[in-house]
């Protein structure tokens, strides 16, 4: 039997600092979600890589016109399928002379074309003493503007987050009144982190 409603897909990766193997992993993923009938796929925070120090994360960063975002705008156009790429570590405006990035949400219509860019708005800090956990995303990354309009898509009006900023119910609460039907928070928690998120 047939589901007349539009189906969404959500994939998980452990991603490493190897961009090119976490390409390989999400675009296998992508590929399986089409042919099981997905018309939007999910992608997880740091899909396109993880970095290993904040030197490696600040080094391995892209510009939303280079290879990595090319590459899924191509793929998202040859398979006619929508991407949600949540997490994608976008360098800042100044970045010759700041060296700082956006933590940014990309939606990608079956066109291949962006159709809205999210910049986490909600950093996240964390010492978490006994545990081993230090992350200061501020040190390195830059918070974004604000909310953007939910997006129109084959699934429905999706308002766009990332990973803390689910902490904060006032942006669920005015992506809600701006007619989001679905709200998306790709995430990528540490095992600490995440037990300290979740019950």
């Amino acid at each position: 039997m047939t589901s007349s409603h539009p189906v969404a897909a959500v994939c998980q990766i452990m991603s490493t600092s190897d961009k090119e193997a976490n390409f390989t992993s999400c675009k296998r993923l992508i590929e399986r979600a089409k042919e099981g009938g997905a018309s939007m796929i999910f992608l997880p925070e740091g899909f396109d890589y993880i970095g290993s120090s904040q030197e490696e994360t600040l080094q391995l960063s892209e510009s939303l016109q280079g290879d990595i975002i090319t590459r899924y705008s191509q793929l998202a156009r040859k398979l006619n399928v929508w991407l949600s790429l949540g997490g994608f570590h976008e360098r800042g405006n100044d970045w010759d002379n700041i060296r700082r990035l956006y933590n940014s949400h990309v939606i990608i219509n079956g066109l291949g074309d962006i159709v809205s860019v999210y910049r986490k708005g909600h950093l996240f800090d964390v010492e978490l003493t006994g545990k081993g956990v230090s992350l200061k995303e501020s040190a390195f990354v830059i918070a974004g503007p604000g909310l953007v309009p939910p997006v129109q898509t084959p699934i429905g009006k999706v308002g766009l987050g990332i990973c803390y900023d689910l902490r904060f119910p006032e942006m669920s609460s005015a992506l809600q009144r701006h007619g989001a039907e679905i709200l998306t928070y790709p995430s990528a928690f540490t095992v600490a982190t995440g037990i300290a998120h979740w019950e």
